[in-house]
C-alpha cells in the first residue's frame, strides 16, 4: 500500500472526525449537550435563538393564543439592547437559554474567550431578566475546545436540535413543511427570533411559519414544551416550567 495514499486517507478521516465532532447535533466529543429528549410521548421542544428582537412579541402572542411555551436562547448584546422585551419573554412563562454574547463563531477561539462570550450572556440575562439560564446552545452549532469546560464552570448544559428549520434563508412554507415533517416525539425544532445582533430584522418568515407549525403539531397530538420539560432524563433534573 502506497504511504502517501495511506496518510491522505488518514487525514481525510480525521478531517471528517473532527467536522462531525464540531458541526453534528448528536455530539458531544467537544462538549455535552442533548440534541433530542424522550420518545417515550409525543412532545416537542420548539427552540428560537438570537433574540430578543423588535420581533419577538410577534412570537409571544402566537404562543400565547395556543397556550405553549417554548425556549428562548437569547444573546447578551441584544438582551441589553431590549431590556423590556428580553423581560416579557419571562414574564409569559417561556424558559430562558445562553446563546453568546456577541453571537460570536466559537471555532478557533481559546477556551478564554470562549468562557467571556458565554459568562457575559449569563450575567446579561440573569442581571436583566432575573432568570439565570441552565441550557446553552453555540451560535451556528459550532462545539470547540473550552467549551465542556465553560459549561461546567457555569453550571449549563448544551442543547442543540433534531431538526433547524433554516428560517433565515428559507421561505415560510418551506420552513414549515422542513419542521412539521421532521417532527418526532422528543424533538427539538430550532428557530430564530432574532438574525445575530441586527437591529429590527426582518423574521416574518419565521413569524409565518410558527403560525403554520404551531397548530399544526397540536392536531398532530404533540404537547409543545420547554427543553426542561421534554428532556427528563438524569441530566434534566430541574423542575419543569
Amino acid at each position: 500500500m502506497n504511504p502517501v495514499l495511506i496518510t491522505a486517507g488518514a487525514l481525510t478521516g480525521a478531517a471528517a472526525a473532527m467536522t462531525w465532532a464540531v458541526r453534528a447535533p448528536s455530539s458531544t466529543l467537544l462538549a455535552p449537550s442533548f440534541h433530542r429528549g424522550v420518545r417515550n410521548r409525543p412532545a416537542v421542544a420548539l427552540t428560537f435563538d438570537d433574540g430578543p428582537s423588535e420581533s419577538t412579541p410577534r412570537l409571544l402572542e402566537l404562543l400565547a393564543h395556543h397556550d405553549v411555551r417554548a425556549t428562548f436562547f437569547q444573546c447578551g448584546a441584544n438582551v441589553h439592547r431590549l431590556p423590556s422585551i428580553a423581560r416579557e419573554v419571562g414574564a409569559a412563562g417561556h424558559l430562558f437559554g445562553n446563546h453568546t454574547n456577541s453571537h460570536a463563531r466559537l471555532s478557533l477561539h481559546s477556551a478564554e474567550f470562549i468562557f467571556a462570550e458565554m459568562e457575559e450572556a449569563q450575567k446579561a440575562i440573569g442581571d436583566v431578566t432575573g432568570c439565570e439560564p441552565r441550557y446553552f446552545r453555540p451560535p451556528y452549532g459550532v462545539r470547540w475546545f473550552g467549551m465542556d469546560r465553560a459549561q461546567r464552570n457555569l453550571a449549563l448544559t448544551g442543547v442543540m436540535w433534531s431538526a433547524i428549520g433554516r428560517d433565515w434563508k428559507l421561505d415560510s412554507g418551506a420552513v414549515f413543511r422542513r419542521l412539521a415533517k421532521r417532527a418526532s416525539n422528543g424533538g427539538i425544532l430550532c428557530l430564530h427570533d432574532g438574525r445575530e445582533l441586527q437591529a429590527g430584522p426582518d423574521i416574518s418568515v419565521t413569524v409565518e411559519a410558527v403560525r403554520r407549525l404551531v397548530p399544526t403539531l397540536l392536531e398532530q397530538g404533540y404537547e409543545l414544551e420547554t427543553v426542561t420539560r421534554l428532556c427528563q432524563t438524569n441530566w434534566f433534573k430541574e423542575s419543569s416550567k
